[in-house]
């Protein structure tokens, strides 16, 4: 977020404007950058790094699973997904699932260990 406003003030400073707030990133006369010119210009950063064939898609998709995978509630990766529904994004996850059902297993297994043994002690 830091490096987008600093971006954002540096547009400003510049006199970029577009009259739009949608528009982050966009020519000095304020019109917008062609939709794939993100892409093209991830592709070949990508490349330079030696990660050809990742897509900058790809990028997305494994920012989310790793959020389910640390057990992030699902709620949030809709949230920063942009996903109209939750049911979207757990089915469009639902790979990522049997590892959380069994982490999920395990924690509540911890719970009830960790009660029983203050109950005992009670």
């Amino acid at each position: 977020m830091a490096v987008l406003r600093e971006y954002r003030d540096s547009q400003k400073e510049l006199g970029v404007t577009t009259g739009n707030d949608d528009f982050e990133f966009c020519h000095y006369n304020g019109s917008p950058y062609l939709p794939d010119s993100i892409t093209h210009t991830f592709l070949k950063l990508a490349r330079k790094c030696g990660l050809a064939g990742i897509r900058l898609h790809d990028v997305r998709h494994t920012h989310a699973s790793l959020m389910l995978k640390q057990g992030i509630h699902p709620k949030i990766g809709q949230e920063r997904l942009g996903h109209s529904r939750i049911q979207v994004t757990l089915d469009t996850y639902s790979h990522v699932a049997p590892g959380l059902q069994q982490a999920a297993a395990a924690r509540f297994d911890d719970i009830i260990t960790v009660e029983e043994k203050e109950v005992k002690v009670s």
